[in-house]
């Protein structure tokens, strides 16, 4: 039984079209043509754009930090002076204090502007998302979980915590 030989060419189908649908098609045809490349040069403006950004947020990250510092290198510059002049001069220690808290004056400020406050604690009622107990002591005189010391400052930064307060706590 003998197949028969099939022809691996396509055959040459020929269709008649009016005029018209031939010029349609044909402007179709452009058209898909003109959009096929259109996105092709979107999808490279995409990734360009994409490419940029990352690379402008590498470089923000970067040196996001730089106000900042700048504000801490006059800080560091003040406390410099006040050493030398200190030093140097063997200043009285009343002169040199009211110095180093002109410095703090201007280190608190300067934490302020950026959204940084302290957490409020001495007196107040334990809270454990603000505060962290290192100690207790007895006081009847207190309510229980009453903070009786503040031992280390605690810092919010736009109202979240970004350090809890070290404190010590009443119990009766």
């Amino acid at each position: 039984m003998d197949e028969p030989k099939q022809n691996n060419k396509e055959e040459d189908k020929s269709v008649i079209l009016i005029e018209s649908e031939y010029l349609k098609l044909k402007e179709d045809a452009a058209k898909a043509q003109e959009f096929s490349e259109k996105l092709l040069r979107l999808q490279a403006d995409f990734e360009n754009t994409r490419k940029r950004i990352e690379r402008e947020k590498q470089e923000f990250v970067k040196f996001a930090n730089e106000g900042i510092i700048l504000e801490l290198l006059n800080v560091l510059d003040d406390l410099e002076r006040t050493v030398n002049l200190a030093e140097n001069h063997k200043q009285d220690l009343p002169a040199f204090l009211k110095g180093v808290e002109m410095i703090l004056a201007h280190l608190y400020e300067m934490l302020k502007e950026y959204g940084v406050k302290p957490v409020e604690a001495e007196g107040k009622i334990f809270d454990p998302h603000c505060h962290e107990a290192l100690m207790q002591v007895e006081n009847k005189d207190l309510p229980e979980q009453t903070i009786v010391e503040e031992l280390q400052k605690g810092y919010l930064l736009n109202d979240r915590i970004i350090r809890t307060a070290k404190v010590k706590v009443s119990k009766k």
